[in-house]
């Protein structure tokens, strides 16, 4: 299947759906604020709100070195199918590792959880992953079944995803799509707990995504969680109508609810900050990179 190039849209500042923004909506109405509208704080500098915002996590880090890793890694089997060299690879991810660590500034740190935050704490566990995706039945289909199909191959394409979910701005960022024979097989790397609630929103976005850009049947797509950690494991939603009608009419639902904070819905301006009001959950303030400003000592 030789898919056609995916559709460009025009700016608009109207906010767009995905399922990590409504998480945040629905988490933590404030924690939303400093992340998707810090500009339009009157009390907080925006240079402070956006160095906490850039925060990183020991579990952020080694899923996105990991994750750059494996992306990397099917790059290079669209040039060269030869078998890899583990040693080589694992040197490879080490010194992203490095890299990642040196040039980031850690929540950890930056709380006073731990003195610092370096590689040499990430990579036992990172390798640990990465050895999993090596041994995995989903490296080896790819090589079997895959490889053929790697011109088609789209891996993290540029932008961020975006589409149209009845009607609405939404963005769903698939991470490795290929085509084989008339299906799509889209695949999404997860190195943190298993959530089906969750995950299955994204496959379900992820295959609209593709069924809009490719002009193809939602139900010709297999979308698929890869689970690295801690042991192999794979999350596949088989699509039905039903599903697909209720995402999207959920999509519209929590679009409006969004937009509810909004005093000007076209060019996505929100109310004052004080009518974005903060949990009370003690789980998601004790994680939260914003914590310091609510003044929030859990």
């Amino acid at each position: 299947m030789n898919l056609p190039k995916i559709k460009n849209f025009p700016f608009t500042s109207v906010l767009g759906w995905s399922v990590s923004r409504y998480d945040v909506f629905k988490n933590c109405k404030r924690q939303y604020f400093y992340s998707y509208y810090s500009k339009f704080d009157r009390e907080i500098p925006l240079s402070k709100i956006q160095k906490l915002k850039s925060l990183t996590s020991v579990a952020l880090e080694t899923g996105n070195i990991v994750h750059d890793s494996i992306r990397d890694l099917l790059v290079r089997l669209q040039k060269t199918s030869k078998p890899i060299s583990r040693p080589n690879f694992l040197r490879y991810v080490a010194k992203m590792a490095e890299e990642y660590c040196n040039s980031k500034d850690f929540c950890e740190v930056y709380y006073k959880q731990r003195n610092s935050v370096t590689a040499q704490d990430l990579i036992p566990q990172i390798n640990r992953i990465i050895e999993n995706f090596l041994t995995s039945k989903r490296l080896k289909w790819i090589f079997e079944t895959a490889v053929p199909e790697s011109k088609n191959w789209i891996i993290e394409p540029g932008g961020f995803g975006e589409t149209r979910i009845n009607n609405y701005k939404a963005y769903c960022k698939v991470d490795y799509l290929i085509p084989v024979g008339d299906k799509i097989y889209i695949l999404d790397w997860k190195t943190g707990k298993r959530d089906e609630q969750k995950h299955s929103r994204q496959l379900i976005g992820y295959s609209l995504w593709a069924s809009y850009h490719f002009n193809t049947n939602a139900q010709n797509i297999t979308s698929t969680v890869v689970y690295l950690s801690p042991a192999y494991d794979e999350y596949t939603v088989n699509l039905t109508d039903e599903m697909l009608a209720q995402f999207q009419q959920q999509v519209e639902d929590e679009t409006k609810q969004m937009y509810e904070y909004l005093q000007d819905i076209e060019n996505n301006i929100p109310k004052e900050k004080d009518c974005f009001e903060k949990t009370d959950n003690e789980f998601f303030c004790k994680y939260c990179n914003f914590r310091e400003l609510c003044k929030n000592n859990f």
